[in-house]
């Protein structure tokens, strides 16, 4: 497949978007020829293996245009001489009419260096987000007159507008998401254009795990069930809730909680935890590389996530952390929103409630806690359904098949 294309990524690398790394990287080994675009530097201290395997060069564009004017400029004099500067400039004056916001001037500020800079050999810009990423890399590709693409996820689909989603999908040569339901959303707004392509996991990384989970019951003080979760500190995972349903547990139950992940609320949750008189047993490990993910995986009996829809809109898609621990044949309790049932069946998989519902959730916690035998039965059917339907090296099938097509001219 000897196709050289331009990736649009928001960030890069990014310790919580790992499945992009795993995408890049399988596209390369299929045979594309990837440059890298990000429009902004990395603010992880740490990154994953994996994204070291990438062997694409990375640009970064100007992440504020008066930082770099005179890039600008010079981004600005090489692209206004495109064939289609003039078409581009008119679909950015179209968008800034309806945002008029800093965030609209600076993405096609970035397309302008992006246009200019890009090697020629490139045909086709494909980007990751359908938010910011995809409005430069539409401004951008039609500047150069190249067909461009999008991979949509979850918050990019849920709090973008739907003239901007619509037109987007309508502009772009396809587009590719990893959920049903977001499936299913966009292509109500742009029939046809839009393919079903879950991340999956890789399980070559998230080996199988023959043992089976331990026996504890939350009865010995000394050898407390170990409760684990892995995500960001935003409204939208629900870690207050979590914190609410420990604090509901029995109190004849031994147990501990562990996360791992940054995110603006952590402090916030920490003091969450010292007013519901449970710090003592919760730990905070920050944000960590995917080997140490795995680790806390292997290490806990019970993987938990309380995802609801956050206030502004935004919402989860399927957790590839959902997939993993299910990898690791871990008992999973979660809530039914967003795309998590896509993954997890309540009673076959993992338990799920309701979303926002901390009462809930301590129930079928007290449940899981006191009863190993039914962990381990969820857990082992968990990791076969893992197996069976997110295998990544399946998954990729769909989105190297749309380049393969869009190289051979078909729409």
């Amino acid at each position: 497949m000897s196709r050289s294309i331009a990736v649009v990524v928001k960030g890069w690398p990014r310790l919580s978007e790992t499945f992009i790394a795993q995408e890049l990287v399988a596209l390369e080994d299929l045979g594309l020829r990837l440059a890298l675009f990000s429009l902004r530097h990395p603010t992880d201290q740490r990154s994953h293996a994996i994204a070291g395997r990438l062997r694409a060069p990375v640009s970064y564009l100007p992440e504020y245009l008066h930082q770099e004017p005179g890039r600008v400029w010079r981004g600005w004099r090489a692209a206004r001489r495109l064939p289609g500067y003039a078409a581009a400039r008119a679909i950015w004056y179209a968008d800034l009419a309806r945002d008029r916001s800093a965030n609209r001037v600076r993405r096609f500020g970035q397309a302008l260096v992006l246009a200019a800079e890009m090697p020629t050999e490139i045909d086709h810009v494909y980007a990751h987000f359908l938010h910011t990423p995809a409005s430069v890399a539409r401004y951008a590709a039609t500047m150069r007159g190249l067909p461009w693409s999008v991979s949509a996820h979850a918050k990019d689909i849920w709090t973008t507008p739907d003239w901007e989603k619509r037109e987007k999908l309508r502009a772009a040569r396809w587009a590719v998401t990893c959920t049903r339901a977001g499936a299913a959303h966009l292509d109500a707004l742009a029939p046809g254009k839009v393919r079903y392509a879950p991340h999956g996991i890789d399980l070559a990384r998230f080996p199988h795990v023959p043992a089976l989970p331990s026996r504890r019951d939350g009865a010995d003080p000394g050898d407390p069930v170990i409760i684990g979760s892995v995500g960001r500190a935003v409204e939208k995972k629900g870690y207050d809730d979590v914190l609410e349903a420990l604090a509901r547990l029995p109190a004849t139950l031994n147990w501990r909680f562990v996360h791992i992940g940054g995110g603006a609320l952590r402090d916030a949750l920490a003091r969450q935890a010292e007013r519901l008189g449970i710090a003592a047993r919760v730990e905070w490990r920050g944000a960590r590389t995917q080997d140490e993910v795995l680790a806390l995986l292997r290490e806990i009996d019970i993987f938990v996530l309380a995802a609801r829809i956050a206030s502004d809109g935004d919402r989860d898609g399927l957790p590839n952390v959902v997939m993993e621990a299910m990898s690791q044949r871990r008992a999973i309790l979660a809530t039914d929103a967003a795309s998590i049932p896509e993954a997890v069946t309540d009673g076959l998989t993992g338990a799920l409630v309701p979303p926002g519902d901390p009462e809930a959730l301590a129930r079928r916690l007290a449940a899981l806690i006191a009863d190993p035998q039914t962990r381990a039965r969820l857990g082992a059917a968990a990791a076969e359904a893992v197996r069976r339907e997110f295998d990544f090296t399946h998954c990729i099938g769909a989105i190297a098949a749309a380049f393969a097509e869009d190289g051979r001219g078909a729409p």
